[in-house]
């Protein structure tokens, strides 16, 4: 095997390690969970990671290009931060009080869709046949995997909240696309920045409303392990991939996540699936992927 292919799987590698470590987050968050209010166990995680990727974002490149933006600019990483992380993420963590890791993840991925088909009114990128193919595949997923519909009330509650994420991370991936489109930052700088504006939110909320609970070794070595190696090690990993792989490559990588998940859940929460689940998560990631290979993915965690 020539060098630049051997490079090649080895960068592929690198990826999917990324995509575990999100996936790995799931099964965290649902330990931690247990004893940390949701939104300030969020508020922790993201305000960690946020302290762990400042010195990128205190560069004297950075802070020339940031002391040149205007207010409108300001108020767009404002914007994004809010909606990125303190509502998609505290839904995401109140999500998954509610409801099983795997139907999070589900509900999460309908993200591509939206974003696709609001990509053409507000960025001018139309879809294209084979993304309205993907859109279709994956709402017959979606019905395989949900119908019958008998959800108790809690569940309900869950699904809610975790739709008004999943709108909110839509919305958080037009508006970061748009951003990273008109501003001159780079992509560190953009996340760090907004990361800290949301975080910070969020575990504001966090303590006010549900208080700041005694915290565990155990309790902060998740907290820790979720921020330093889940978020801001894996961030950086996975923008390092791709350099090298294609937006193609990248999609089919993090695509895996639903599996993963699917798998870590049955393996570490004794989440289980029946045939109809695993048919309708079958449709789905196949829908999934044709909707994100025109670009690259949008799920994080």
């Amino acid at each position: 095997m020539s060098k630049p292919a051997q490079f090649h799987w080895l960068t592929i590698f690198q990826a999917l390690f990324v995509t575990l470590l999100w996936s790995s987050s799931w099964v965290l968050i649902k330990f931690g969970l247990e004893d940390i209010p949701a939104l300030t166990f969020a508020g922790l995680r993201y305000t960690l990671a946020f302290l762990c990727l400042l010195p990128f974002a205190l560069r004297r490149s950075s802070r020339q290009k940031l002391a040149s933006l205007t207010t409108f600019q300001w108020r767009q990483l404002i914007v994004l931060g809010l909606v990125l992380y303190t509502l998609t993420q505290g839904a995401q963590f109140l999500g998954l009080f509610y409801l099983p890791a795997v139907t999070v993840s589900l509900i999460l991925s309908f993200s591509p869709a939206v974003v696709a088909l609001f990509s053409r009114p507000l960025l001018n990128e139309p879809l294209t046949s084979r993304q309205w193919w993907g859109i279709i595949i994956f709402l017959v997923g979606a019905l395989i995997y949900f119908i019958p519909v008998a959800f108790p009330l809690q569940a309900w509650l869950g699904i809610g909240i975790v739709i008004v994420g999943m709108m909110a991370n839509s919305g958080s991936a037009l508006l970061g696309r748009a951003v990273n489109r008109a501003l001159h930052l780079d992509a560190i700088t953009v996340t760090t920045v907004s990361m800290g504006i949301g975080a910070l939110i969020l575990l504001g909320l966090g303590i006010g409303f549900q208080g700041m609970p005694e915290l565990s070794l155990s309790h902060w070595t998740i907290i820790a392990w979720l921020a330093v190696v889940n978020t801001a090690f894996a961030f950086t990993l996975w923008n390092i991939t791709l350099r090298s792989l294609t937006a193609t490559e990248s999609s089919i990588i993090n695509n895996t996540m639903l599996i993963q998940i699917a798998i870590l859940a049955w393996l570490f929460l004794g989440e289980t699936l029946n045939y109809k689940e695993i048919i309708g998560l079958v449709f789905i990631v196949g829908g999934t992927l044709l909707v994100q290979l025109r670009g690259n993915p949008l799920k994080r965690t």
